[in-house]
């Protein structure tokens, strides 16, 4: 009896893992920059990328020279950081993207108008 009881908490569970949605089998890891890592001019590296909520960037950079701030449109599209930013710095940051655009900086000064910014948009 134990037996057939097991098999079926077995069944119900690999049902579930098929039916309910699971973000997490789907997202995919991006490494920011590639092997360079977040550095000057990142502002192309989205490009011909795609991206999906729940995927995850990540950030390699050192933290003595650089941060990441997660910022608005305005934010991106002006160099600037809007009062309650996330500022990430620890040089090894994973952000999980959320469904629609995802705007990131360094707002060392210049940084970001030396292009070390970019723009994600997730389906």
């Amino acid at each position: 009896m134990a037996v057939g009881r097991g098999s079926a908490v077995v069944a119900i569970v690999l049902v579930l893992c098929l039916v309910l949605p699971c973000d997490m089998v789907d997202a995919a890891t991006f490494t920011v920059g590639g092997a360079s890592g977040w550095a000057f001019n990142a502002v192309g590296w989205p490009k011909g990328k795609r991206f999906k909520a729940g995927d995850v960037l990540v950030f390699n950079y050192s933290p003595s020279a650089h941060n990441v701030v997660a910022v608005n449109k305005a934010g991106y599209n002006g160099c600037t950081t809007p009062r309650g930013s996330k500022v990430y710095q620890t040089g090894k940051d994973q952000i999980k993207l959320v469904k629609g655009a995802n705007y990131f900086l360094c707002n060392f000064p210049g940084h970001c108008q030396s292009g070390m910014k970019i723009a994600v948009t997730a389906t």
